[in-house]
């Protein structure tokens, strides 16, 4: 089982993740943040990624530090489940439409962490959440998971949704590129021999 759990303890933040890369999406996450935990859960749903999310944070402050180390800690944990990344399928795609909304999400597993996004909210909030967390969320996630990541939103009105939108493309191209791809099962997908 590629499993990890990571605990990320500092001064702003208490956040404790445990993921299973092989597992059918099943979820229990708590950050203190509504709406966060809501695309978390999707995140889980639809990448088949079993998530375990516990954050206690700073949010008398504001949720910067809630929403940034809980991306860092999914990422981390992601990263070790990965172990060396042999026989992963390492790039991915997705389409993501919801409603009147349709995102691209691509993923390669690189070891190289940059984050293209291209999505704008015309909303400063979605219930609590303040959408200008959602780029770092996926800006945090990228840096410790290690993996080249472009979100676009292609086009779409509702806030709700075009946050939505990006979170399940996320989850549906991290679900194929961490799938093993059983023609290459014991090899690096990198002609260097490491990822």
């Amino acid at each position: 089982m590629r499993t990890a759990t990571i605990s990320r303890k500092t001064s702003e933040t208490s956040v404790d993740v445990t993921v299973n890369l092989d597992g059918t999406g099943a979820y229990a996450v708590s950050t203190g943040i509504g709406f966060f935990d809501h695309m978390l859960e999707q995140l889980s749903r639809h990448s088949l990624i079993d998530l375990t999310v516990k954050t206690v944070g700073d949010l008398h402050i504001d949720q910067h530090h809630t929403v940034e180390d809980t991306g860092l800690a999914i990422g981390e944990a992601v990263a070790k489940a990965l172990g060396d990344k042999r026989g992963i399928r390492r790039y991915a795609d997705a389409l993501s439409p919801m409603d009147e909304t349709l995102t691209r999400v691509a993923i390669d597993i690189s070891g190289r962490p940059f984050l293209v996004w291209k999505t704008q909210f015309s909303q400063k909030r979605l219930g609590e959440m303040d959408t200008e967390m959602f780029e770092h969320w996926f800006h945090s996630f990228a840096q410790t998971a290690g993996v080249t990541l472009h979100v676009e939103t292609l086009y779409g009105t509702n806030n709700h949704h075009i946050a939505e939108a990006a979170f399940k493309g996320l989850a549906r191209a991290l679900r194929e590129a961490v799938e093993i791809d059983l023609r290459k099962a014991d090899a690096i997908p990198s002609t260097k021999g490491t990822l």
